[in-house]
């Protein structure tokens, strides 16, 4: 029933998501239209691009008139422009059949509806690892695929749709990283992220130097007998695979960059030589106004142009060319979980360091995190500083999935996961008998005991209804509070006790199959896999 459910929620989730999408970019102009002027930002210019392709079946090189921006002098063909050329060739398949505009620029607008769909299965799967609890898994999924600006980002011509699948896909492979290692898996997911991410959107590229970090950290193993060693020989081994697949996949792009812009692999000294030749004088580099060069602190900047209120606003709900708002209410609402989240976050870390030490590999792993919300954020305001004022929150959006992560951990607070148990009985009074003897005692809140029994346990103990009836007796023939419960069976007996029982125990096979693990001598084995069930009980 629960797996039926699942499903049924899985499909609407996915579906809800296609309906508003898919309203948004069919009823979306592309022409300026005053008075609301609904068209959405800079959309007229980027789509010069797959038009381009389209009608000469050729990548444009940026110096083309056909794709240069008139007033700014440059042309978005001098970035990374992989989701323009899915656009454009796709545009120019359906040109075949029929020579409608309103078709066409449809066709290039339902690709990045198809990236922000594949962005909110990948959320689940991110869902499903890092929260237990039914209710957050889903309410972190719907946060993440569902707020306005985001689902509003995957509506229209641009890169940004794609960044945003690209970060998804990196935050999981980190994710499947911490949990079960370096793997072949893991290395596909992690290299797929990054080929999108490098051809799609600088603000993101944090997130490799991220991916690229953590991988490196993964391979310091702690010796049996104290101290550390580095595993250089499966370092060596996925970090030339993940290399391999990426530069399969990025490097005819820069290759192609670096020939035809005379070196300037990122394209970013030739827009400046473009803008300086072609723009009108307000915008040009030569003569434009920055608040740098009229000599303003950042300071200075955010309080004359409400420049925090600006970027809030617009991260949660700015449509057409920021000329469309939401309620007032809808910001306020925004706020308060913002608010509540950041408060609940800083509780659980408090909470969680009281309980047991936080490693340094845990550590590490969430400044990764709170750097990939952080660098976005800044490479938004230094280039409103020193380039040219966009107080524009879609910028911030790279930061979108971190974030929500954060919120979500804080308002479902801490868990008190005290004992895994587990046994082969599948009886309830051999079970009982077994808990009780084997079971019932003290122990400290936070420690994390395993029970160990003469057989060995299988890999799949009982049905769901089954465990739903014996956790359901052991907590009624316990009395005594402070005792043993599987993840205090009292409050959440439905969403660990009955539902992630054979989930951890698959856990503990995959981590016992792991590359390096089966080596290790059973005692070191026994203490790595105790830390690991106690990462997948309390979540990352």
């Amino acid at each position: 029933m629960q797996k039926k459910s699942e499903k049924i929620i899985f499909t609407l989730y996915l579906l809800g998501f296609l309906a508003l999408a898919l309203t948004l970019a069919l009823l979306q102009p592309l022409a300026n239209t005053p008075p609301l002027y609904g068209n959405p930002p800079d959309e007229h210019a980027r789509y010069l691009i797959p038009q381009f392709i389209c009608k000469y079946g050729k990548i444009p090189t940026g110096w083309e008139e056909e794709v240069r921006i008139p007033a700014y002098g440059f042309s978005y063909a001098l970035y990374n422009v992989f989701p323009y050329v899915v656009q454009g060739y796709l545009m120019r398949f359906v040109s075949l059949f029929t020579e409608s505009e309103v078709v066409l620029l449809y066709t290039a607008r339902l690709v990045n509806v198809t990236f922000g769909l594949l962005m909110a299965v990948v959320v689940y799967l991110i869902g499903k690892r890092v929260f237990r609890d039914d209710r957050f898994r889903w309410l972190f999924c719907f946060a993440v695929t569902y707020l306005p600006e985001g689902l509003f980002l995957h509506t229209y011509v641009n890169t940004d749709s794609c960044c945003m699948l690209s970060t998804a896909m990196m935050v999981y492979a980190l994710v499947c990283v911490y949990q079960d290692g370096i793997n072949l898996r893991n290395s596909l997911w992690m290299s797929g992220g990054i080929i999108l991410c490098a051809l799609s959107y600088y603000n993101a590229y944090g997130y490799i130097v991220s991916c690229i970090l953590l991988f490196l950290l993964s391979f310091l193993q702690k010796k049996e007998n104290g101290g550390y060693f580095y595993d250089w020989k499966n370092m060596l081994k996925y970090g030339c695979l993940i290399a391999g697949v990426v530069l399969a996949g990025i490097g005819w792009w820069f290759i192609r960059s670096y020939i035809v812009l005379d070196g300037d692999l990122l394209g970013l000294a030739t827009r400046e030589k473009m803008a300086i030749q072609y723009a009108v004088e307000s915008v040009n580099p030569l003569t434009m106004q920055t608040y740098q060069s009229m000599g303003y602190t950042v300071l200075e900047m955010f309080r004359e142009r409400y420049t925090l209120s600006g970027l809030f606003h617009s991260f949660v709900a700015a449509f057409g060319s920021m000329s469309i708002y939401g309620s007032i209410w809808l910001y306020r609402a925004y706020k308060a979980f913002f608010v509540l989240g950041t408060a609940g976050s800083l509780l659980y870390v408090i909470c969680y360091r009281k309980r047991r030490k936080i490693s340094g590999r845990e550590w590490f792993f969430h400044i990764n995190m709170l750097y990939c919300i952080f660098m976005p954020a800044f490479l938004t305001i230094y280039y409103a500083y020193t380039t040219d004022y966009q107080n524009q929150g879609r910028y911030l959006l790279p930061a979108l999935l971190p974030l929500m992560y954060y919120m979500i951990k804080g308002i479902d607070g801490d868990r008190s996961v005290k004992v895994f148990y587990v046994t082969n009985h599948t009886k309830l009074p051999d079970f009982l008998k077994d808990y009780l003897q084997n079971a019932y005692f003290d122990i400290n809140d936070g420690e994390l005991m395993i029970i160990k029994t003469d057989k060995t346990p299988a890999k799949k103990i009982l049905p769901s209804s089954k465990i739903n009836e014996i956790v359901t007796n052991i907590s009624r023939t316990i009395s005594v509070e402070n005792h043993l419960y599987i993840d205090d069976v009292k409050s959440s007996m439905q969403h660990i006790s009955l539902v992630h029982i054979e989930a951890l125990i698959d856990e503990m096979v995959r981590f016992i199959d792991e590359d390096g693990n089966e080596q290790l001598s059973g005692k070191e084995l026994e203490r790595k896999l105790s830390g690991r069930i106690l990462e997948v009980l309390h979540g990352i």
